[in-house]
């Protein structure tokens, strides 16, 4: 992850700032890591805040199975009922958990609901029965393609002494985590079995 680093030093860049241009950046061949300057968010910093590059982005993941797989080794069409429930977590830039109410966690969620009206969710649960009639001599299963939203940004740290020999650092950071208590895309499907799984599963 890109990590940026600025020396304030001077009436002239402070007033830059205040016009709104930005201050000069310049990449950090050498300092710390994104985690250590994530941990020292609200932990020896005088200012930490969260610039969300834009709203969060809704898409949907990658298609998967849920439930387990019905095998019809009658000589009907039978209706199977599939149960699945499935817990979906976020991930992030650093693999680090945004469920804690303090430090770097804290202002990102804050910073995404003030700017957004959005409630970061890092854990749903969501599960539900599915029809699926599976044809002699076939198997069904179920897949999903889960709802998650998306963000980008980048943490503004300034501490009262120089950290690593600057008083302001700057740390991209992108989550990914789950809507709430959504369905998602829910897709039955069926397939003839393989001569491996009519032995396995047929007898």
């Amino acid at each position: 992850m890109t990590k940026r680093l600025v020396g304030v030093a001077g009436a002239a860049l402070l007033s830059l700032t205040m016009l709104g241009v930005a201050a000069p950046a310049a990449q950090a061949a050498e300092g710390p890591t994104g985690r250590e300057l994530l941990d020292k968010c609200d932990n020896g910093t005088d200012k930490c805040v969260f610039h969300p590059k834009g709203p969060p982005e809704l898409f949907i993941g990658d298609s998967h199975q849920v439930g387990d797989t019905s095998y019809n080794c009658t000589q009907d069409l039978q209706r199977s009922t599939i149960k699945w429930s499935e817990t979906t977590g976020e991930t992030n830039s650093f693999g680090v958990s945004l469920s804690a109410e303090v430090g770097f966690a804290k202002v990102y969620k804050v910073s995404i609901e003030t700017s957004y009206e959005h409630t970061w969710t890092t854990q749903s649960t969501f599960g539900q029965d599915e029809n699926v009639d599976v044809r002699p001599g076939e198997k069904g299963w179920v897949e999903r393609g889960t709802e998650m939203f998306r963000t980008n940004g980048t943490y503004e740290m300034n501490f009262p002494d120089k950290f690593h020999d600057h008083y302001i650092w700057y740390q991209d950071f992108e989550a990914v985590g789950p809507k709430a208590d959504a369905a998602g895309t829910v897709t039955k499907k069926t397939a003839p079995m393989t001569e491996e799984e009519k032995a396995a599963h047929c007898g």
